[in-house]
């Protein structure tokens, strides 16, 4: 029976957790403290968990690798970790101080080669290259450089299977014009996008409930999905409530075990 992963993502900006809305900060809200987080999603029995700093590349500066030390010793489930990621040392330390996996993305942009090399001298299955996917102003799918706000000259899928070519152990889409407005997955979009691409793929942007998630496996061959905004939020008003779907419910809406 397939198992399904459903995977909370986190964003790191000024040391505590926020929520963007369309990748705009000023849009989005602080959420609370990354350690008590983490407490709250360990009593749960989370998947695993995603954590992506979203000041670090747009910085230039490598990790906080203390913050990664502290959520590193609080998680009782796997973790994964981007931003700011550019060398091959700096992903040596993450995995030092106890984060699974890495997630790489502005990095990439500029030298794919980098991502074959972390993958050959770490491993595949530790490493996560991921893809911000935005539309623009004609409705065209692009490869988005959240750091810069520009579109990469990439083709969308000519880029994901430059992904898997150089040693992706998996790909981490998020959907840029979804995040945080809770108006569910773009199936169609997943579904073009995706049907070639045989290694693992995490989607993220744009669930409000497990039947976003279910709509997703029904229609799509992904078996892992992420969201941010359905586990921090509860009610019209967006009041900041740390959640995750109870197994049983999962498991019903989903069908997998």
């Amino acid at each position: 029976m397939v198992r399904y992963r459903i995977i909370p993502t986190l964003l790191l900006h000024n040391k505590g957790l926020y929520k963007t809305v369309q990748y705009n900060l000023k849009k989005g809200k602080y959420v609370g403290d990354p350690i008590n987080a983490i407490k709250i999603f360990n009593d749960k029995y989370v998947d695993e968990l995603i954590f992506l700093d979203i000041d670090a590349s747009k910085e230039k500066r490598e990790p906080d690798f203390e913050i990664l030390k502290n959520i590193a010793s609080e998680c009782f489930m796997p973790v994964a970790y981007g931003g700011g990621i550019t060398t091959l040392d700096q992903i040596k330390k993450v995995f030092q101080i106890g984060i699974e996996k890495v997630i790489l993305n502005t990095v990439l942009l500029t030298d794919i080669t980098f991502l074959n090399k972390a993958s050959s001298l770490y491993g595949a299955q530790s490493i996560v290259a991921s893809v911000d996917v935005k539309r623009n102003f004609f409705g065209i799918a692009k490869v988005y450089n959240s750091a810069t706000k520009q579109y990469s000259s990439y083709d969308l899928k000519t880029y994901l299977k430059l992904l898997e070519k150089n040693g992706a152990g998996e790909i981490y889409l998020s959907f840029v014009d979804r995040d945080g407005m809770l108006n569910g997955y773009d199936i169609k979009l997943i579904q073009t996008i995706c049907e070639d691409i045989s290694v693992p793929i995490i989607v993220n942007g744009g669930a409000k409930s497990v039947e976003d998630f279910a709509n997703v496996i029904r229609n799509t061959n992904i078996t892992a999905l992420s969201a941010g905004s359905m586990f921090v939020f509860h009610g019209p008003h967006k009041a900041v409530l740390i959640t995750y779907p109870k197994y049983d419910t999962l498991l019903k809406v989903l069908g997998g075990g």
